[in-house]
């Protein structure tokens, strides 16, 4: 059996009619459109579906219990979802029955005189950003698609987004979970803490497992006072290396902005027809940073910004400091993915890290690995993590065109760790890069992320074929 990969096992009539009785009749889907919605997740789009034989739909913690417990005893495998917009293939079912965490959608406190609140898996990203602002306070981490993502999914693939290079990525937040983990059994592992050294970190171990060894189905996470205000500075390059000069202008002058992002020649191509303010009619490379704090200090950085930007630029760095004018900003920005998949139709994205000073190298080499597979190619992502969604475009309806898609993906990991780098910055593992984390972390660490695999989930049924390579 190729390694990475696990034996699809179905489930015969007579346990799925014992499954249906397990939970209340509108918690279990054996056909229809929910189940099919749930074979696939964001990748769906580069025709990766899945199997299962059921989806469940619990609505507490108890009831996830009983169904992972039922699915201990019968050996069936288990794959757990949270709001399907996974970019890695980590929601894509292996056989079995899909766990949805959608109607675990509680915010079970909040306390804004402390900075924190406890939120159920089901809860979106933005409900948790929405009422986080309602209260005064910021929960920083912002991945894409928070009007869909869920906190679970956040958790799953410690999701990172924009304003991680100053905040940090998801796990830098969560101070404690609640999961159920095999045979059935309900873990609490940290809480409204801010400091716990009394045990191993198993909070800090479920983060990023991506369902592999136990379904986390609640969160406390840690706020901050919201920002007063905010200012963008946007400067626009004539190619990547004259743009990634000024990202080390930025760090070298020690200016620490909330974000600093990047869009090369070709995302810059698909998008910027659209751009909210003035913009050269061509430019090769886009530095975005942004700022947040009292009034005084973003206008004193935005000052600073705009000095360290502005040698080499093709024009004068845009300022942005309005409020409406920044939300318009960042729905422009939110919108290059949708841009550019809309070249043709399609694109095969894959999120890689490198080292900051090999950015320019990763921004030209994708675009080269794009013309040796004779595909149109571009980049853009998150500067200061060194953090890069390399896009191939593609005409989903050509088979031969989606085969070289995937060949110059995987490409972009060989790339990644020949500069220095890492197979994934935010997305996970998922189904998708399985076959490369050997070659990324090496045989000690792959041989010890399998023993604890198998210490938390003994038959293997979490998730299975995914995140860690098993004999």
């Amino acid at each position: 059996m190729e390694r990475g990969k696990t034996e699809n096992r179905k489930v015969d009539g007579k346990l799925v009619a014992e499954l249906e009785k397990l939970l209340p009749t509108d918690q279990v889907r054996t056909i229809g459109p929910e189940l099919r919605v749930a074979l696939q997740d964001g990748t769906g789009s580069r025709g990766i579906k899945g199997e299962a034989d059921a989806l469940v739909l619990p609505t507490d913690t108890e009831e996830v219990a009983k169904v992972l417990a039922w699915c201990y005893e019968h050996g069936v495998p288990l794959t757990v979802r949270g709001g399907g917009t996974g970019l890695a293939g980590g929601a894509v079912p292996d056989g079995g029955v899909v766990l949805s965490l959608e109607r675990l959608d509680r915010i079970r406190s909040i306390d804004p005189e402390l900075w924190r609140m406890e939120v159920e898996a089901g809860v979106r990203t933005a409900t948790v950003h929405r009422i986080a602002l309602e209260n005064g306070l910021l929960f920083p981490p912002d991945p894409g698609a928070s009007e869909q993502s869920t906190i679970g999914g956040n958790i799953a693939t410690n999701a990172g987004g924009p304003h991680a290079f100053r905040y940090g990525v998801t796990g830098s937040w969560v101070t404690g979970i609640e999961a159920v983990v095999p045979p059935g059994e309900i873990l609490t592992s940290g809480g409204p803490l801010r400091k716990n050294v009394a045990g191993l970190d198993l909070t800090g171990l479920m983060i990023a497992s991506e369902g592999t060894l136990g379904i986390v189905t609640a969160a406390w996470l840690r706020l901050v006072p919201a920002p007063e205000e905010r200012g963008v500075v946007v400067g626009f390059y004539p190619d990547a290396r004259s743009g990634c000069d000024a990202i080390g202008m930025i760090m070298g002058s020690g200016i620490q902005p909330t974000a600093l992002e990047f869009l090369d020649r070709g995302a810059l191509e698909s998008s910027l027809g659209s751009f909210p303010s003035q913009a050269p009619d061509k430019a090769g490379f886009a530095v975005i940073a942004e700022t947040d704090g009292t009034p005084e200090e973003v206008t004193r950085v935005v000052d600073e910004l705009e000095e360290a930007m502005t040698e080499g630029a093709l024009l004068a760095p845009v300022r942005i400091t309005d409020h409406s004018a920044i939300r318009a900003f960042w729905t422009w920005r939110d919108g290059v993915s949708i841009a550019v998949t809309a070249q043709r139709g399609g694109k095969i994205s894959e999120d890689v890290v490198v080292p900051i000073e090999a950015l320019a190298d990763a921004v030209e080499e994708t675009v080269a690995i794009g013309a040796r597979h004779d595909l149109p190619a571009c980049s853009w992502g998150h500067a200061g993590d060194g953090n890069l969604h390399s896009s191939f475009l593609v005409d989903l309806s050509n088979p031969d065109e989606m085969r070289r898609g995937n060949e110059a993906a995987a490409e972009i990991f060989d790339m990644a760790m020949r500069l220095g780098g890492s197979i994934s910055g935010e997305h996970g593992i998922g189904s998708l890069k399985t076959a490369h984390v050997e070659d990324a972390l090496g045989p000690v660490a792959v041989r010890l992320q399998a023993e604890v695999k198998k210490v938390f989930d003994p038959k293997l049924l979490l998730n299975p074929g995914k995140k860690i390579p098993l004999p």
